[in-house]
């Protein structure tokens, strides 16, 4: 029932509205092509993704043990060993496909360390822009985690960020109020949240599943059977962030604590605790932009099926003889077909494009000589940097000395360039086909001077063109392992520590400061108790009675 809900619900998204990029329509000068706006179809995203568990030797079975149940802790007869393929449990099961009703299922060693945290992260890798369309879901065996993170990144593995918390209490383990999507509402629907209902004890079997909740977000917008899907298309063009929150190349499990059984941990049979995934569905699309209406696996790696005289993996750049400046994604609107946003023809004349600039006295490109900055010919006008006219051109001929061939540069109109604001300065390289501005202001950086200079993030309160956008990173100098934040403003935390600035600490460490950040803790008053009558001191060392020692 469960997978026939998921399939309608990726149905009605797609809504057959944005499958077709083009099609041939008939007027009084022939034959010619309509553009649409088009993107790929759902599909479960496991069948393509690659699996990494860290840390090393997380996975049972080297050397073999066995373990308990939480239901039945005192009956041990299970046995994990890597070498039997019937005892093992390798990872890659985590995304087969179960047949015959037979569980297969990925699992840990058990937490015979403890009271060393039994910490393990599981990365998916698509090596490739998806938009997640559907439930994200995660079946675990044997008991849910009772503190968990799904973390996301945008940029390939590179920088990461939380997508949401799960906790049986998450004010005790994050430090935050726990909520529901429910609770959301149409201005913080992309809030990062901490939610207990996928993390309570209700039994092994009886619930088994870590949503990430995608179709009530939509439902927000397209009511609770998505039936206005309009509506949600609008929001995507218009709010700011809606997008590239279902957005990501990667997913991270951070598994922190394991089920408990709804009680504390028993210290006189740890066999019983571990981790176990049978399962993780992903629903989603290849990210195209809106540029193309097809998705294949080439060597190995997800890749669109440009229209639109587009290209690159996710359709990002304009073709080869194409003004790269035009690029602009696909967009939803106008309803119900949207607007394909093709890129222009490099070759199209100043006189039927308003985006062309003209070159008076001036021929072809073959007819034009070398010039260099600095120099200064009757053709081109005052060099780069002169203050007496913004609008001069400067061209660099392929002809001229070979470290320069065999680009060909134009510095063109202010008015051409699309700078967001930052900079009234840009130049046109024909070798790559690319428009990029020079002299980005205000701490940003790019083609387009969309992102902000290393040490500083954008601030998603603000609009991309204010000057105040670009915000210098805060990067705890004991917490953080770099001073310099991700573009999302997360710093790169040292082990331990957590927070957009790396200034507080995960569950079982305490902060020590004077560079030493967090630290794990061996000892405390709840869990980690020291035994026969010994003191936990600083959470660091237990001091024992006499005639104890450990």
């Amino acid at each position: 029932l469960q997978r026939l809900l998921a399939l309608l619900v990726m149905l009605a998204l797609g809504q057959c509205q944005f499958d077709v990029c083009r099609s041939l329509r008939s007027s009084e000068a022939g034959p010619g092509w309509e553009f649409y706006s088009c993107q790929p179809s759902t599909v479960n995203m496991k069948e393509v993704m690659q699996i990494r568990v860290d840390p090393p030797g997380v996975t049972c079975g080297n050397p073999p043990e066995r373990f308990c149940t939480l239901e039945n802790p005192y009956l041990c007869s299970d046995e994990c060993d890597a070498s039997s393929p019937d005892l093992s449990h390798p990872p890659q099961l985590m995304g087969d496909r179960e047949r015959g009703g037979l569980i297969t299922y990925w699992q840990t060693v058990t937490w015979t360390r403890y009271p060393e945290p039994l910490l393990a992260n599981i990365t998916l890798s698509w090596n490739k822009s998806l938009e997640v369309v559907d439930d994200i879901i995660v079946s675990f065996e044997y008991g849910r985690p009772t503190a968990m993170v799904l973390e996301k990144s945008m940029d390939k593995g590179v920088t990461w960020q939380p997508y949401q918390y799960y906790a049986d209490d998450c004010l005790e383990v994050f430090g935050m109020s726990p909520k529901r999507v429910s609770d959301l509402a149409p201005s913080n629907l992309t809030r990062i949240i901490c939610t207990e209902q996928y993390s309570r004890w209700v039994g092994a079997k009886e619930e088994k599943n870590m949503v990430f909740e995608v179709r009530a977000r939509f439902g927000v917008f397209a009511g609770p059977k998505l039936i206005n899907m309009d509506a949600l298309y609008l929001r995507m063009e218009t709010m700011k962030g809606l997008r590239d929150f279902f957005t990501f190349t990667n997913l991270r499990l951070r598994l922190l604590r394991p089920a408990l059984g709804g009680t504390y941990v028993q210290r006189d049979n740890l066999l019983k605790y571990f981790y176990a995934i049978s399962n993780i569905d992903v629903p989603a699309r290849c990210k195209c932009n809106l540029h193309a209406a097809q998705c294949v696996l080439r060597d190995a790696t997800l890749q669109c099926e440009c229209d639109h005289n587009t290209s690159g993996q996710d359709c990002q750049l304009c073709n080869q003889g194409f003004k790269s400046r035009s690029w602009r994604p696909g967009s939803y609107l106008p309803l119900p077909k949207g607007t394909a946003n093709t890129c222009n023809s490099i070759s199209t004349s100043s006189s039927t494009s308003t985006n062309s600039p003209t070159i008076p006295g001036l021929g072809t490109d073959s007819e034009i000589e070398g010039t260099f900055p600095g120099e200064e010919t009757a053709a081109s006008g005052p060099a780069e940097g002169s203050e007496s006219d913004e609008n001069t051109l400067f061209f660099i001929h392929p002809q001229t000395p070979s470290f320069l061939s065999p680009f060909l540069v134009f510095l063109v109109f202010p008015s051409d360039c699309e700078c967001n604001g930052h900079s009234n300065r840009c130049s046109y390289i024909d070798f790559i086909n690319v428009v990029t501005c020079v002299s980005c202001k205000h701490n940003t950086r790019g083609q387009n001077c969309q992102f902000c200079r290393l040490g500083y993030y954008s601030n998603a309160l603000l609009s991309l063109d204010d000057e105040n956008v670009c915000v210098a990173s805060q990067c705890h100098q004991d917490g953080s392992a770099s001073p310099h934040c991700s573009d999302s403003g997360f710093c790169q935390c040292k082990d331990g520590a957590t927070g957009r600035r790396c200034d507080t600490c995960l569950p079982g460490y305490t902060w020590r400061g004077g560079g030493a950040s967090c630290t794990v803790n061996m000892c405390d008053e709840e869990d980690l108790i020291c035994q026969n009558g010994g003191t936990c001191v600083n959470l660091q060392r237990c001091v024992c009675l006499d005639g104890f020692t450990g």
